[in-house]
């Protein structure tokens, strides 16, 4: 009799554990957040190379980017020459590009958003705007995967309503581990994939454990691609929201 009602008490156990609906450990609100925040941190500066590739040629640039939080970032082109002292800021939802050769500050309408950055397959939302993914997007957890061989996380990110944003839909790869956003791919507002970007060369950068190489790549163009590769980085250090004005924008130098 004892052991019929064991059984009956454990046969009802497993019956409960296996109805209850899987609950993740991290929300995947969460898991946008800590990504961003290894990649960016509070403030962040960052010296690369953007090289936009196509099949018939390939154009380098050198630039410096700082960033501080969600609200305040600024991207100065440094080489070549004739594009040198070009500047792009982000001030809260406001963004402006000053064009040097022309002496003329632009403001990014939300219509320019999806416009390309410099002439790369990076537009204006990915590089200047790209911290908004944690406050303009509600965040789904749909799956868990690898990639490149790492743990990972793949989270569905859909634009909350009048977000000033372009895309319609981003699907992410995080990694467990480290947190890294090793893949974003993009979406427009008719669910057409649009371009994929992808994350390598993980290394110590900064102190920090970070991919720092990104390729770009258009969907509707598989041989074209932009390259952003990091050479220095510095991060969590003391830089005030005045810098990234207009003025300043307009008068950074190398």
């Amino acid at each position: 009799m004892k052991e019929t009602m064991n059984r009956t008490v454990t046969a009802a156990l497993i019956f409960l554990l296996l109805s209850v609906p899987v609950v993740w450990a991290e929300t995947a609100s969460e898991i946008v957040r800590q990504s961003d925040q290894q990649m960016r941190g509070k403030s962040s500066y960052v010296e690369m190379t953007m090289q936009i590739i196509r099949p018939d040629w390939t154009r380098t640039m050198s630039m410096k980017a700082w960033s501080k939080g969600a609200d305040f970032s600024l991207v100065l082109v440094t080489a070549p020459a004739r594009d040198k002292g070009s500047s792009s800021l982000k001030r809260n939802k406001e963004m402006w590009n000053w064009v040097p050769s022309i002496e003329r500050v632009i403001k990014i309408a939300p219509s320019m958003l999806g416009q390309s950055w410099m002439g790369s397959d990076f537009t204006n939302d990915d590089l200047i705007n790209q911290s908004s993914i944690v406050v303009d997007y509600t965040h789904k957890l749909l799956r868990e995967e690898q990639f490149d061989g790492v743990d990972c996380w793949v989270i569905e990110s859909i634009p909350k309503e009048d977000a000033p944003v372009v895309w319609g839909k981003l699907i992410l790869t995080i990694s467990k581990k480290q947190y890294h956003q090793r893949q974003i791919v993009y979406y427009d507002e008719f669910n057409e994939r649009i371009s994929t970007l992808t994350t390598l060369d993980v290394k110590e950068i900064g102190g920090r454990l970070l991919p720092t190489r990104m390729e770009m790549r258009p969907a509707d163009k598989p041989e074209d691609k932009t390259v952003l590769i990091y050479h220095t980085a510095a991060f969590e250090f003391d830089i005030p929201a005045s810098f990234f004005s207009l003025s300043n924008m307009k008068g950074l130098r190398e």
